[in-house]
């Protein structure tokens, strides 16, 4: 297949490539493309005519996202309208990526396609509402939403992932508070991608959610990050109302991949060995 992968520098865009070499792949950075750019979006893929685009861009810098109304809606919503409107004209599948934060966190057992979303901040409603164009725009569309990502790149725009920041924080040695209160799921952007690889070949179009399996807080996820590499660091756990962040979040965002299971694809690991791999793979043990 022909696959246009439009965030192909971030930590989920980077697997990607790498997992999908067997594929003809247009790799396109935020120097390559603007999304908000209608004109230009609609030149680069009518130029290239992929069977698959995927993309990965967001503006996800959460509480920044409360003071940037506009900016939010741009990207997480508009541009992904456009998208969806030219891939749907050039019947090109379109891959989306959305958040577990489109939930609100009342349900207390794991979300799954079928449940109501609930969004709690300005980021949540951006990006349920991209989910909304692309599954009401374009038909050959896959939309999937994660939770608690973090790869071997980076978050473009916010520096390191969370294991990298828990042990950068380790090294200067200072306190480190982490919330306890909100319970996620810890995700391996390279078993996501492979999983994307997988589901993309299916043509079962539709809402997925893809995660590894089992949940924790950030804390306790914090928690595993320093045992698992044997350092001693100052954490101590914190609620989010201390923490005191801009942005509502769920206390509970655990997301069930029900629709992979229906396909026979969720074999995703537990949260634990995956991060186990990305320890090892990065040569922290």
């Amino acid at each position: 297949m022909k696959i246009m992968i439009i965030g192909a520098g971030g930590q989920l865009g980077s697997e990607l490539v790498n997992i999908l070499q067997d594929d003809v792949l247009i790799p396109l950075t935020h120097i390559d493309i603007e999304m908000t750019n209608q004109e230009q979006v609609n030149d680069i893929l009518s130029s290239n005519m992929p069977d698959v685009v995927i993309n990965t861009t967001a503006y996800h810098r959460v509480d920044d996202c409360e003071d940037n109304v506009e900016k939010s809606f741009s990207v997480n919503a508009y541009a992904v309208r456009t998208l969806a409107k030219i891939c749907s004209e050039l019947d090109t599948t379109l891959v989306h990526f959305s958040t577990d934060y489109v939930f609100g966190g009342e349900k207390g057992i794991p979300y799954t396609e079928e449940d109501m979303p609930n969004p709690l901040s300005v980021y949540a409603v951006s990006k349920l509402a991209g989910e909304y164009f692309v599954r009401n725009i374009c038909n050959r569309h896959f939309v999937i939403r994660t939770c608690g990502l973090y790869g071997a790149k980076g978050i473009s725009g916010k520096g390191e992932n969370f294991v990298e920041l828990m042990l950068k924080l380790s090294k200067q040695k200072k306190p480190i508070r982490i919330v306890a209160d909100q319970i996620v799921t810890p995700t391996y952007a390279r078993e996501l991608a492979f999983k994307v690889s997988q589901l993309i070949r299916t043509r079962e179009y539709g809402l997925y959610h893809m995660t590894n399996e089992g949940s924790c807080s950030w804390y306790e996820f914090a928690r595993t990050v320093f045992d698992l590499t044997g350092i001693k660091a100052n954490l101590s756990p914190t609620t989010a109302a201390e923490y005191g962040a801009k942005a509502r979040r769920p206390a509970y965002s655990v997301l069930e991949n029900r629709n992979l299971t229906r396909l026979g694809l969720d074999d995703m690991r537990p949260w634990k060995d995956a991060l186990k791999d990305y320890l090892s793979e990065k040569g922290y043990l």
